[in-house]
């Protein structure tokens, strides 16, 4: 099967993942932020302070059944308090996203992700008003975060990495800047246009160690990681 991209390491597949997983090599690490919760409109702008409340946009909205996804040696799932069954205890990562300001109002405060075969709630701070206005996708993550993503896997360095719903490619590039292999599925063709064009753009060639640590948020001092929040 011929990718729509494929570039030092990094390819694409245009179409559904259902379909495509099986012609692909087998991959050691899922992580990914699956499409949950897609009832509702996802303008970035119902984030900012003052913003419009959750509006419906269609009716047939049914909870993502991450099951599928669990077989992975290594897996970080976005959203899981969305998902339709239970998973295995494992990690938690916490995306906080509001600026202060807006911190306790109607929408959330923060996303959350489930990390396979791990213990412990690790905590990541970027307000979404760093990506607002630069989003390529309605629901797109930061890259910063999705590095940080990746390093929580815990996943090796010579692990091959698969995001089945790739959006615009925000977990490719983030692969491509730690200097990792990696795959994206994208049903939608425009988004694996945009992708490739993000990920032919230079690399930063950040290390694993260097995400900024003003970008990660504690209660507990010097250690990362949090038990409440």
């Amino acid at each position: 099967m011929k990718p729509y991209y494929d570039h030092v390491g990094i390819q694409i597949y245009h179409g559904d993942c259902r379909e495509i997983l099986s012609l692909l090599p087998k991959c050691d690490a899922v992580i990914s932020d699956p499409p949950y919760g897609m009832d509702y409109n996802t303008d970035g702008n119902r984030f900012t302070l003052g913003g419009r409340s959750f509006q419906k946009v269609h009716d047939d909205n049914k909870p993502f059944d991450a099951s599928p996804w669990c077989d992975f040696p290594y897996a970080v799932l976005w959203g899981f308090n969305h998902y339709l069954k239970g998973l295995d205890p494992g990690g938690v990562l916490v995306w906080i996203k509001r600026t202060d300001a807006a911190f306790g109002c109607f929408l959330s405060d923060a996303e959350v992700a489930w990390v396979k075969g791990t213990q412990g709630i690790y905590c990541f701070r970027e307000t979404i008003h760093t990506i607002a206005g630069f989003r390529e996708h309605p629901t797109e993550k930061p890259e910063g975060l999705m590095r940080w993503s990746i390093k929580h896997s815990g996943a090796p360095s010579d692990a091959l990495i698969i995001d089945p719903f790739m959006g615009s490619g925000t977990t490719l590039v983030a692969a491509k800047n730690l200097g990792r292999k990696a795959i994206g599925i994208e049903i939608e063709e425009k988004y694996c246009e945009i992708a490739a064009k993000r990920l032919s753009q230079e690399v930063f060639n950040f290390a694993e160690n260097d995400i900024p640590k003003q970008l990660e948020f504690s209660s507990m001092g010097e250690d990362k990681s949090c038990t409440q929040r």
